[in-house]
């Protein structure tokens, strides 16, 4: 692929080449999102332009630009799995396993703000295509399974399905504030922020799931029993 300037002139592919030549466009695609922090302005010809085709070469590939940016969000889903995976992976406690991915999620979505804007914060109109539907089903069994192996330890009460999608949206609530830069002071250290709300919402979910609903939760009967619960925590850990 010989480069001129900003653009590139490719010659014609070679049998085969079609799968490479559709990951090349996906990739220029993503950049081009995030450099323009969004798909109001992507255009299939600004996209052909950057990988060096014709544009009707690009529509072999995507009939629109919509079916080209819902690829995009295919492959960002898939990768997205794949880190919460990858950190689960160094744990074989079923909770500190997902912690980590609580955090996995959380840094994916602040390493990759734009992708994250149109995973999940796209505007109710836009549609979501059935393969994007099914990717996110995916990652959100992977966190249900998650959940389902700490119940099955013990360490969390429920059903997985209802305490993973409280899991989600507290790891969600955290990006999707981190990333729209609020006016007020963002926190000093990042990740211990973000620790601290992954174990936050961990703990909390493994107390309230051994609650009953209807039992108040008043401070000066709480204070004394976790008081009690986080010395013998702490003296176990130590006993280690």
């Amino acid at each position: 692929m010989a480069v001129t300037g900003a653009r590139t002139t490719r010659v014609r592919a070679n049998p085969g080449e079609g799968e490479r030549l559709r990951e090349e466009i996906l990739s220029a695609a993503e950049r081009l999102l995030v450099d323009a922090g969004g798909d109001e302005a992507l255009t299939l010809r600004a996209v052909a332009q950057h990988v060096g085709v014709t544009t009707p070469s690009l529509y072999r590939h995507f009939h629109d630009k919509a079916s080209l940016v819902s690829a995009v969000c295919l492959r960002v889903w898939h990768e997205l799995g794949e880190r919460m995976q990858a950190a689960a992976l160094d744990h074989d406690d079923p909770f500190q396993s997902l912690g980590a991915r609580g955090r996995a999620y959380v840094h994916f979505g602040l390493e990759h703000p734009v992708q994250y804007r149109l995973l999940l914060l796209r505007p109710a109109a836009s549609a979501h295509s059935t393969a994007e539907e099914q990717a996110a089903r995916a990652c959100y069994r992977e966190v249900v399974d998650a959940v389902r192996s700490c119940v099955h330890a013990g360490v969390l009460h429920g059903d997985p399905a209802a305490v993973a999608l409280t899991l989600w949206v507290t790891v969600h609530g955290c990006v999707s504030m981190l990333i729209s830069s609020p006016p007020f002071p963002p926190p000093q250290d990042l990740d211990a922020f973000i620790d601290a709300t992954v174990r936050t919402a961990g703990l909390g979910s493994a107390l309230a799931t051994r609650l009953p609903a209807e039992v108040p939760l008043i401070a000066t009967s709480l204070t004394v029993r976790l008081d009690q619960l986080a010395q013998d925590l702490s003296q176990d850990q130590e006993g280690h």
